[in-house]
């Protein structure tokens, strides 16, 4: 009997993490808060891995008071899911968003169309929830493991670059596109680890460079 319970408790708690993907994630983000809570009237990073192994983001932006709310291999879909846990209690002053590869990545059906389209419901979300607070979007970078994707994720670029520039002030795009291809236009292999996927310290560098500028002190 002992053994079924235990057998019933791991079925119970698969069922729950493939309908909350991402929860065992957001749930150490919350024990963390517990703890030590990071406060309120900062910038917020949200968004999918190349945020979330930022390690040296503090570092790299030593002026401002950085919180990292990015989970690896999310979608914009994931972070809509947890806005409640992992954007509004910091109730930060600016919000810079990386997402939308894995959108592209995970289901070969989704349009840069689609993602704009996910994007503009967190944006809504987030407008409804914290007024104007100032949004940053880093637009999809040119990954060379999935550069066959690319027609996908410059539409998607695209599309979200035009509706923030109808925000003004409380919308921008920065595009990390250009500055991460060679002379030919393909990606630059160097700014990437072995999985051609995630960035290295140059890589990082390069966004640093572009970011910082857009900052709120």
């Amino acid at each position: 009997m002992k053994h079924l319970k235990v057998i019933f408790v791991l079925v119970m708690f698969c069922a729950v993490a493939q309908a909350q993907p991402f929860i065992k994630e957001v749930t150490a983000f919350k024990k963390q808060d517990s703890i030590s809570f990071p406060g309120t009237g900062k910038i917020l990073f949200i968004g999918s891995s190349s945020f979330t192994l930022w390690k040296d983001v503090q570092n790299d932006f030593p002026e401002y008071q950085i919180v990292n709310r990015a989970f690896g291999g999310s979608t914009l879909l994931d972070v809509t899911r947890y806005e409640q846990d992992i954007i509004f209690p910091y109730k930060p002053k600016q919000i810079i968003i990386y997402c939308g590869e894995n959108d592209v990545a995970g289901d070969s059906t989704v349009t840069g169309k689609i993602v704009f389209e996910r994007f503009k419901k967190l944006y809504t979300d987030i407008r409804s929830n914290l007024g104007n607070v100032p949004i940053v979007f880093v637009g999809m970078k040119p990954s060379p493991s999935r550069w066959q994707m690319r027609a996908r994720t410059i539409e998607g670029n695209k599309r979200i670059e035009k509706f923030l520039k109808k925000k003004k002030n409380n919308g921008k795009f920065l595009s990390v596109w250009n500055a991460m291809l060679n002379a030919d236009g393909t990606p630059r292999e160097e700014l990437f680890i072995g999985d051609r996927l995630h960035m290295n310290k140059d890589g990082y560098k390069i966004w640093q460079k572009i970011i910082q500028p857009y900052l709120i002190k």
